[in-house]
């Protein structure tokens, strides 16, 4: 039976949160499928490796938060558009794409990130 890919949206807010908030290991096994691949050159490709990364995350900036700006779902693809405070104050847009498979489950991710300047020519959000 093929997975209703309007929960998607949730199970990729869910997915993020739980792996930022510093739980990577129980978001890859309640979200991810059986192969993960890693757009972010940072990341290593395969569950491990995004494991590793958010662990080294949580551990490193144990005070980051994160907000769901908005979240856009097309096909077996997921959009999340973020905003997110670091420690010292840096604040940063990103955008994360996550492509689904059948039952559900996340397999591939790509995502971008911009620091959010002080100043701004045309006084618009960046969200």
């Amino acid at each position: 039976m093929e997975h209703d890919r309007k929960s998607n949206k949730e199970n990729a807010i869910a997915f993020y949160k739980m792996a930022y908030h510093g739980e990577p290991k129980s978001a890859v096994e309640m979200y991810v499928g059986a192969d993960y691949i890693q757009h972010n050159p940072l990341v290593g490709n395969g569950k491990q490796a995004f494991i590793d990364y958010f662990n080294e995350m949580a551990r490193d900036y144990p005070d980051k938060q994160i907000s769901f700006v908005r979240a856009i779902e097309e096909g077996d693809l997921v959009a999340l558009h973020t905003h997110q405070t670091w420690p010292g104050n840096d604040e940063y847009v990103t955008m994360d794409f996550f492509r689904f498979d059948n039952q559900g489950k996340i397999v591939e991710h790509w995502d971008a990130i911009q620091e959010i300047p002080k100043e701004s020519k045309n006084g618009n959000l960046m969200y």
